[in-house]
C-alpha cells in the first residue's frame, strides 16, 4: 500500500516536470500565475468584460501571429505584415467607397496581400535578398501606399452592410464572430503544422537548407509559399479589422510586427528556423494581450507598454539565443 502511494507520488512528479519541461506547459504556467495575482490586484480582470476585450484584441493580432510563426520556422523573419495588415484595409476601404461591393473589394486586398508575398518570396529565392531586408522594404512600400491611397485621412466606412460587419462584429451565441473564426485558422495550421506533408517541408527547410535539398524538397518553392501565406493571413486581418472598426486607417498596424516576433518566440519559435509550433506562438500571443491589459487595469501610463513588450522580447529572443548556442555545443 505505501508503495502504491510513493509510486502514484513519483508519477505525479514525473508528470509534472514533463509539464513543466514542455514549452507550452510552461506558458500555460506562467498565464495562469498572472491571472492569479491580477484577481487580487484588479476586482475587474477576472470579468467577462474584461476577458472580451482580451479576446478580441489577441484574436485578431493572433492570425497574423500565425503567419509570422510558419515564418520563423522556415528560418525567415517578415517586418511587413503590420504595413499589410493596414494596406488590406485602406486598398478594401477605398475601393468600397468607389463603389466595390465589399465582399469584392476585400477578395481584391487579399489578392494584392498575396501578391507582395509572392513578389517578396520571388526576391529572396531568384534574387538572393535575405528576408529581413526584403520585408522591411515591403513594409515602407505598403506604410507608404496606405498614406497614398488614403491621403492621410482616416476612411470612414460606416455604410459598410450589416452582413459585412458581421465578420468584426458579430457574435454566435456567447462568442464573437471574429473569436471563431480565430479559434478555427489556429486549429486549422497548428495540425496542418504539426501533421501535414507540406507544412512539414516548411521544419526540414528550416532546419537544414541544403540538407532539404538533396532531399529532394524544392526549398524556393516553400518559401515562396509561406511569403504568400504570411502577408495573405495579414491581409485577412486587416480586412476584418475594418470590418470591426467600420473604417481604415493608414497609421494602423504600426509595431505589430514586434508584437508578432515576441508572441512567437515567447511561445518557442526559434529564429535560427526549424522550431515553433502555432499553438505555443497563441499562448505567447495571449500572455502578451493580458499583460497589456494588466498594465491598463493598474493604471499604467500607456507610454509604458511599449517599454515593458521591448523587455519581453528581449528577455525572449535572449533565452532562444542561449538554448540555441547550448544546443550546437552539446
Amino acid at each position: 500500500m505505501i508503495e502504491n502511494i510513493k509510486t502514484g507520488k513519483n508519477g505525479f512528479i514525473d508528470l509534472f516536470n514533463k509539464f513543466r519541461n514542455f514549452r507550452e506547459g510552461t506558458l500555460i504556467l506562467i498565464i495562469v500565475a498572472v491571472c492569479v495575482l491580477m484577481s487580487f490586484l484588479s476586482p475587474y480582470f477576472m470579468t467577462w468584460a474584461n476577458w472580451k476585450a482580451i479576446f478580441l484584441s489577441f484574436s485578431t493580432e493572433g492570425i497574423v501571429v500565425v503567419g509570422m510563426t510558419v515564418m520563423l520556422v522556415l528560418g525567415g523573419i517578415d517586418l511587413s505584415v503590420g504595413a499589410v495588415m493596414c494596406l488590406a484595409m485602406c486598398i478594401g476601404g477605398k475601393l468600397f467607397l468607389l463603389g466595390v461591393n465589399p465582399w469584392l473589394a476585400s477578395l481584391i486586398a487579399l489578392a494584392i496581400c498575396a501578391g507582395i508575398g509572392y513578389i517578396q518570396g520571388l526576391l529572396v529565392t531568384k534574387v538572393g535578398l535575405v528576408h529581413f531586408i526584403t520585408t522591411l522594404a515591403f513594409m515602407g512600400i505598403a506604410r507608404g501606399a496606405c498614406f497614398v491611397i488614403t491621403q492621410g485621412t482616416p476612411l470612414s466606412l460606416f455604410t459598410l452592410p450589416q452582413s459585412f460587419k458581421f465578420i468584426g462584429q458579430g457574435t454566435i451565441g456567447p462568442l464573437p464572430f471574429v473569436i471563431i473564426i480565430f479559434l478555427v485558422i489556429v486549429i486549422v495550421s497548428d495540425y496542418m503544422l504539426r501533421n501535414s506533408t507540406v507544412l512539414r517541408k516548411v521544419f526540414y527547410s528550416g532546419s537544414n537548407e541544403k540538407a532539404a535539398v538533396f532531399s529532394g524538397i524544392r526549398v524556393s518553392r516553400v518559401k515562396i509559399g509561406v511569403s504568400v501565406l504570411c502577408c495573405t493571413l495579414s491581409g485577412l486581418a486587416g480586412i476584418i479589422y475594418m470590418s470591426r472598426f467600420g473604417a481604415s486607417t493608414p497609421g494602423f498596424g504600426v509595431g505589430l510586427e514586434m508584437t508578432a516576433i515576441s508572441a512567437a518566440v515567447i511561445g518557442g519559435a526559434s529564429l535560427t528556423g526549424g522550431e515553433g509550433t502555432v499553438f505555443g506562438s497563441i499562448l505567447g500571443a495571449a500572455l502578451l494581450s493580458i499583460i497589456t491589459s494588466s498594465l491598463i487595469l493598474l493604471d499604467v501610463s500607456v507610454y509604458w507598454q511599449d517599454l515593458i513588450k521591448g523587455c519581453i522580447l528581449l528577455f525572449a529572443v535572449s533565452v532562444d539565443h542561449i538554448q540555441h548556442m547550448r544546443r550546437q555545443a552539446g
